[in-house]
């Protein structure tokens, strides 16, 4: 791979739930961002790397733009905003419409704040008709010079190598980042923590999963390195979202763990024991103490 000649920052950005992790994941071919249909998933920047026969491509995955409500919702902007800026290139990530939404219209000013070199990524295209396609790239076409325009299905992977082979197109030559066996930087708690909060996403009703924090509070591997253990805390704001949870007889946190394990022994090639307790903590989407604790920076 000495081959490389060219390295470069790509962010993804867009509203919440338009696809950017699934795209994300796609564009590595491993699963390094957890995916739901519920928005705001994605709370952290998330890095992912790409090595290609002659480029290293350096992904940072950011959280929908949207109002903040809270002081989590606050850093999830501010890591979008220094996405934007600090990148050498920006996909920008929106869905088959030409009725264009406040959000979308305030990121595009951002983009001409900074005259950044932007890909437009319109994804879903499996869900509208031709002639609806056509009139949301005219609407898009009217309010940025993008440097390419690529309609995609991200779910099923139809338009990911026209997206690496633009991007490489802009790429300027630069080192190697990051190692050729890592694609990503994440810490190992981080990644089982996102785990056990997808599988927690998909089980529980909709009011709840924006109040749920996961903290790895055990991970160690047993000496024949063919076991590891781990003793996860998910945080709630309220006790009646503690016993939702857990759910009758403990049945709802089961099913979270089970699931979650089933991930991470298939992500760490071993056999995982996992235990995972609920605790309360009120409000910690507005504890900054808390929020630090957490990982969100």
């Amino acid at each position: 791979m000495n081959k490389i000649i060219k390295s470069g920052f790509v962010s993804i950005v867009g509203k919440p739930n338009v696809g950017k992790s699934t795209l994300l994941n796609k564009l590595i071919g491993e699963k390094v961002a957890i995916v739901t249909h519920k928005p705001q998933t994605t709370r952290n920047s998330i890095t992912a790397i790409l090595n290609t026969e002659n480029s290293q491509i350096v992904f940072i995955d950011t959280p929908g733009m949207h109002r903040p409500k809270t002081k989590l919702g606050e850093i999830m902007v501010k890591s979008f905003g220094k996405a934007i800026s600090d990148n050498d290139i920006v996909l920008f990530v929106v869905e088959p419409t030409n009725k264009l939404q406040g959000v979308n219209l305030h990121i595009i000013e951002r983009f001409k704040a900074l005259n950044q070199k932007v890909i437009l990524i319109i994804n879903k295209i499996d869900t509208v008709s031709k002639e609806k396609l056509i009139l949301a790239i005219s609407a898009y076409k009217e309010l940025y010079e993008f440097v390419s325009i690529i309609p995609i299905c991200a779910l099923d992977g139809d338009g990911v190598k026209i997206i690496i082979s633009e991007i490489e197109k802009l790429l300027e030559i630069g080192p190697m980042y990051f190692p050729l066996d890592m694609y990503t930087d994440q810490p190992e708690k981080q990644i089982v923590a996102e785990i056990i909060r997808e599988k927690a996403l998909k089980s529980l009703d909709d009011e709840i999963p924006h109040g749920i924090a996961v903290e790895i509070d055990k991970f160690k591997e047993r000496e024949n390195k063919k076991i590891l253990d781990i003793c996860a805390i998910i945080y709630c704001e309220k006790d009646t979202h503690k016993a939702i949870i857990i759910g009758k007889k403990g049945a709802t946190l089961k099913i979270i763990a089970s699931r979650a394990r089933q991930d991470m022994e298939v992500f760490f090639g071993c056999k995982v024991y996992l235990q995972c307790w609920v605790k309360v903590k009120d409000d910690w989407r507005n504890n900054g103490g808390l929020l630090r604790n957490f990982g969100y920076e």
